[in-house]
């Protein structure tokens, strides 16, 4: 019904756990929208006009609308909640776990072990989005040019072990993806499989980038 708002946010809300919302106000008219967390800092409420795109989910009892950042976000969030298991919150869960490119990439790769870093997703649920998606999410991510990780990435186990190290450290998953991205492009390690290299250059990135504040 809806393909996107245009207007202005007026407000945030908690919907408790990890369930938020925001008020974008159209024409005098207050939509409440169910989003990502990073949504949220993404659009503080301003005057300033933004577009957010929208799903309206028809239920018996409720009618809901999702906002999303993207169109290709949206479309990812229609895909994951026709697998069978996974609802609205789930599939909005997963979206505020991994940035769009890299929830991707773990689905086609059927990496389930960090797609059950969601909260609510199991081992089980990760597989069947993987086994149902990735050929699919595979060709889909050509068509609308979402980007991978840069070439010089660590190798699949290699980046498991940093991914490991970096969270028992305390860092969070936005904040490991964030690094991993600005440090695989050093020439230094284009090449390099030194699980020991990486982790340095990646722990001194952490600590002295201004990012891993404003989480």
């Amino acid at each position: 019904m809806f393909a996107y708002l245009k207007g202005t946010v007026v407000a945030h809300q908690s919907e408790g756990g990890h369930r938020s919302a925001l008020i974008l106000e159209v024409n005098g008219v207050g939509y409440r929208l169910l989003v990502t967390s990073h949504l949220l800092r993404q659009y503080p409420p301003s005057a300033e006009v933004v577009q957010i795109f929208t799903h309206l989910s028809v239920r018996e009892d409720q009618m809901l609308l999702y906002g999303f950042a993207s169109a290709a976000e949206r479309d990812l969030f229609l895909r994951l909640i026709r697998v069978n298991g996974v609802g609205p919150q789930m599939a909005l869960s997963l979206l505020d776990t991994l940035p769009l490119p890299e929830l991707v990439q773990a689905i086609v790769s059927g990496n389930t072990r960090r797609l059950s870093r969601a909260p609510g997703v199991g081992n089980k649920t990760a597989e069947r989005i993987a086994l149902e998606l990735k050929a699919a999410l595979s060709a889909w991510r050509q068509e609308t040019g979402l980007t991978t990780a840069p070439c010089g990435v660590p190798t699949a186990a290699l980046r498991e072990e940093l991914e490991l190290t970096l969270l028992a450290l305390g860092y969070s998953d936005r904040e490991i993806e964030a690094a991993l991205t600005a440090v695989s492009q050093m020439s230094s390690l284009a090449n390099s499989r030194d699980p020991e290299a990486w982790l340095r250059e990646t722990i001194s990135w952490l600590s002295t980038n201004t990012y891993t504040n404003s989480i």
